[in-house]
């Protein structure tokens, strides 16, 4: 037992120890990579996998989550005298908490295994062995171009699902609830501020930034065969999801002390 226990600790520092090199080495060709027309042009068709591909699942996910927020928040709602309301409530739980997380949990699912297939491929097939041969940095050439595409591109399926959400929970306020539109839209407009947007949009880069270090990391390292690079898949995303619900947590934390120490606490009604 005490072995095992050894060497599990071991080889979590090892990995640790590892992740953290890559992402040094990373960061190191990204600063100079933004100002060299090449790198873009290794990102362009990065931004239509990571885009294009992951839109449609986005929108219906940010739909029907909307939806789910509309029904289950009006009885109570309008219980307390305040259904007209019902759009702070969805619009604000999108922006700040669910949009983000969504768009993350639909990246790693869609784009990060994706990243770590083709990746573990290459390095399974010694492609990235044969760029160092060349006198290529694999990172350079592999991991900024995809480390750029989700930075640059979460953020933006982040705004569609909170689009298609508060519209979703409009259609049932207004459509279906008979609530004014005008007041729907008002109270929303009122309620939600340039704070709560910067905050979700900030969770999104953070989210997209780690889900590219973590499919790219286990690309790189993923063990030889097809099993190992089904494992290091699969390991791809449940690490992204656990950083996603971590940095969440640790991220809400800060800004919501942040917005009570300077501004005050905020009602919803």
């Amino acid at each position: 037992m005490i072995t095992a226990i050894g060497s599990k600790t071991v080889s979590s520092v090892s990995a640790l120890g590892r992740i953290g090199i890559f992402s040094w080495q990373m960061f190191r060709w990204l600063v100079p990579g933004l100002f060299q027309w090449r790198t873009w042009t290794r990102a362009m068709p990065l931004f239509y996998e990571v885009g294009n591909r992951t839109l449609p699942v986005i929108l219906i996910t940010g739909t029907f989550v909307g939806l789910v927020l509309a029904i289950q928040s009006y009885d109570q709602l309008r219980a307390a005298g305040f259904e007209d309301r019902m759009g702070v409530l969805v619009t604000l739980s999108l922006v700040k908490e669910l949009g983000p997380v969504l768009a993350g949990i639909m990246v790693a699912g869609r784009v990060g295994g994706a990243l770590t297939a083709e990746l573990g491929t290459m390095r399974v097939t010694e492609q990235i062995s044969a760029l160092r041969v060349m006198g290529t940095d694999p990172i350079r050439q592999l991991v900024v171009p995809r480390f750029l595409a989700c930075l640059l591109l979460t953020p933006l399926l982040t705004f569609f699902c909170d689009l298609c959400g508060s519209l979703a929970g409009w259609f049932i306020a207004v459509v279906l609830k008979g609530i004014p539109s005008q007041a729907y839209w008002y109270y929303v407009a009122d309620a939600v501020e340039t704070w709560d947007v910067s905050v979700g949009f900030g969770k999104s880069i953070v989210f997209g930034g780690g889900i590219a270090l973590i499919a790219c990391y286990k690309g790189f390292f993923c063990r030889t065969g097809a099993e190992g690079v089904g494992r290091a898949c699969t390991e791809s995303f449940v690490a992204s999801f656990i950083m996603i619900l971590v940095t969440d947590f640790f991220i809400g934390t800060l800004f919501t002390g942040l917005y009570v120490g300077i501004y005050g606490f905020k009602s919803l009604v």
